[in-house]
């Protein structure tokens, strides 16, 4: 069950968003799902729109015991639960404008709704929704509303962000 209603992933995002705010974060999803006798909290946090780069672990593992603290004290969930607390990732599709900021610098893939495809580095969001590319053939803008689907590319070449959006050492 994902965030909905007055179930227990409602419950849940309202103890952890707060928390997750004063970190600095933005609370991406939250769920909560049965798994045999225990439940298992999914609590999927960000970088906000604004930053470049990726969450480092030392401060996803802060912000991971702040949450199960923040769980311990209200006690949210029924039963026994399992706590994870982790990233979107590369692999989350971008569907939302702030998926399209949190992806700048990194090499995407789009899916246009006219059948046509665009790959390219992403270096801008505009204000009114307009992705601007920098690909083979030059600069390219794309509006957000023009994308069926986008990804981020995992880029192997030197010198640019790797898929977790750590610098390369050698770059």
């Amino acid at each position: 069950m994902v965030t909905s209603g007055n179930g227990p992933a409602q419950q849940v995002r309202e103890v952890v968003e707060p928390v997750v705010a004063a970190a600095g974060l933005y609370l991406e999803e939250v769920a909560v799902v049965r798994a045999g006798r225990r439940s298992v909290v999914r609590v999927t946090v960000d970088l906000s729109q604004d930053d470049v780069g990726s969450l480092d672990s030392d401060r996803l593992a802060e912000v991971s015991r702040d949450v199960s603290a923040a769980l311990d004290r209200s006690d949210p969930v029924r039963g026994e639960y399992v706590l994870e607390v982790s990233t979107p990732g590369t692999s989350r599709p971008l569907t939302e404008p702030r998926h399209f900021r949190r992806a700048r610098t990194r090499l995407v893939r789009l899916a246009l709704r006219d059948g046509g495809a665009v790959q390219g580095r992403l270096v801008a969001v505009t204000d009114d929704e307009v992705l601007e590319l920098e690909t083979p053939a030059g600069t390219t803008a794309v509006a957000i509303a023009d994308v069926a689907r986008g990804t981020v590319e995992l880029d192997f070449r030197g010198g640019q962000e790797s898929a977790d959006g750590a610098e390369d050492e050698e770059g």
